[in-house]
């Protein structure tokens, strides 16, 4: 529709004029015009044909038609659009159309525009005009590249990440696998001395029972200074125990077994040991 529009202008233009000369008659020539050096996948750009003639002065006017388009593989034709000018040298002039194509680049590689034929009508029948086939790159967008490195540089980032967290959480696995067997051997400690509540020496039993609560003060406050914590309000409820541990180191004396298992009771309540029923 384009094409037909121009060729419509063009014969009306050529109407107004009263000398028209045959095409045999002028020396026409055919010029492409360079393309830009670079042309990228998605860029818009234009490629011109500049046809000029000579014929007397007053007697220039021709009426030159595209027959052809610029579509090929790669390119897309977008539009196409004339210009004219003229130059006069004495009696001779110089007349020129140019014809502009804006074309999109659509692919990378290697492009070819065919050749572009052009029609100028005469008496004796259309005189046909040819340009030359152009080859030419179009090249991959320097951002594709870009975003291609970014997007390698994120994966590695990622992996990076999905190891430093695979290995945190076998860390946390093997530390939580820890504390376990470790809260496990306390509490089987623990129920074994109330097993020899009734034989052992009161006083050594009572300072086992202080050792099994050291161990378990350095696993949870990471000091087993059992005073220490009390002090610091971290042990509450503790210090009728801690009497009892005192008495048996300072004070010595005998015990009766009930009052073991009383003691063993308790520090039951304040480790959250339970007893299997």
């Amino acid at each position: 529709m384009m094409t037909d529009s121009l060729q419509n202008s063009m014969i009306a233009d050529s109407a107004a004029v009263d000398a028209v000369v045959e095409p045999v008659k002028m020396d026409l020539s055919v010029r492409t015009d360079s393309l830009p050096q670079t042309i990228l996948k998605g860029d818009t750009f234009e490629f011109k044909v500049d046809i000029s003639w000579q014929a007397p002065a007053g007697q220039s006017a021709v009426l030159i038609l595209p027959a052809s388009s610029a579509n090929a593989k790669g390119i897309t034709q977008l539009g196409v659009r004339e210009e004219h000018f003229r130059k006069v040298l004495g009696d001779k002039s110089v007349s020129h159309t140019r014809f502009i194509w804006t074309l999109s680049a659509d692919d990378t590689g290697t492009v070819s525009i065919p050749a572009l034929r052009f029609q100028i009508p005469s008496a004796n029948g259309p005189f046909e005009l040819e340009s030359e086939s152009v080859m030419f790159h179009i090249g991959e967008p320097a951002h594709v590249g870009a975003y291609a490195a970014l997007g390698g540089g994120i994966f590695v980032l990622l992996s990076v990440f999905v190891a430093l967290l695979w290995r945190r959480k076998n860390r946390l696995s093997a530390k939580a696998k820890q504390e376990k067997r470790d809260e496990d051997a306390l509490a089987e400690q623990f129920l074994l001395l109330k097993k020899r509540v009734a034989k052992a020496d009161s006083r050594m039993w009572l300072l086992d029972l202080e050792k099994i609560c050291k161990s378990w003060a350095m696993r949870r406050f990471g000091n087993d200074n059992l005073e220490d914590l009390a002090k610091n309000g971290l042990l509450d409820g503790w210090q009728p125990l801690l009497d009892e541990f005192a008495h048996a180191r300072y004070g010595g004396g005998e015990r009766d077994a009930f009052q073991n298992k009383e003691s063993w009771k308790t520090a039951s309540k304040l480790l959250n040991i339970q007893e299997d029923e």
